[in-house]
């Protein structure tokens, strides 16, 4: 069985709002789409398993323990912030495999970590512990972790401003094979 998805949506959106964002990111319109929508449909594209952690969390760590303990029986979590929406189904499943025997697995992108980042079923208690504005990051320093280098800039092209947003609608009219850098 393979891990499954956590797309965490929780966050307040704050960076955004306050860089002249008119609504939360999540909801931003990119190319028809809802920011989230393009993440969902990655998301689904994969056939992994996966879960929306969507109920407003205080921190990035209480979403992940939230979301870890809602699919607790799961062999392994896949964290994707929802704010990825770029990110292709393709990666996804290759940060999935690339978690089989292994701790935990980081995409990298020309050099640049992105997400989402793997964690195996040794890893739970770990992520259930987790709380407050810190993510998985200690987890990582615990574990052995894996870097798995993919060809994918969309696992590190997040929206966070108005400007990532505008480099979004820049980068999906170039095209995929646009040679976008981060």
């Amino acid at each position: 069985m393979p891990a499954t998805l956590l797309v965490l949506a929780s966050g307040r959106g704050e960076r955004f709002l306050a860089s002249g964002g008119a609504t939360h990111k999540l909801q931003a319109d990119l190319a028809g789409k809802t920011v989230l929508q393009h993440t969902l449909d990655a998301v689904r594209a994969s056939g992994l398993p996966w879960h929306l952690e969507d109920g407003g969390h205080p921190g990035m760590g209480d979403s992940i323990a939230a979301a870890v303990r809602a699919t607790a029986q799961a062999c392994g979590w896949l964290i994707l912030p929802a704010d990825l929406p770029l990110v292709q189904g393709a990666t996804l499943r290759a940060i999935a495999a690339a978690l089989e025997g292994c701790d935990a697995v980081v995409p990298v992108y020309a050099g640049q970590r992105g997400h989402p980042v793997g964690f195996s079923a040794r890893c739970r208690d770990a992520l259930l512990k987790l709380s407050g504005d810190r993510g998985a990051a200690s987890v990582l320093l615990a574990y052995r972790s894996t870097e798995c280098v993919v060809t994918d800039p969309g696992c590190v092209m997040d929206i966070d401003t108005v400007a990532d947003l505008i480099a979004a609608h820049k980068f999906l009219q170039q095209g995929l094979s646009g040679g976008f850098q981060p």
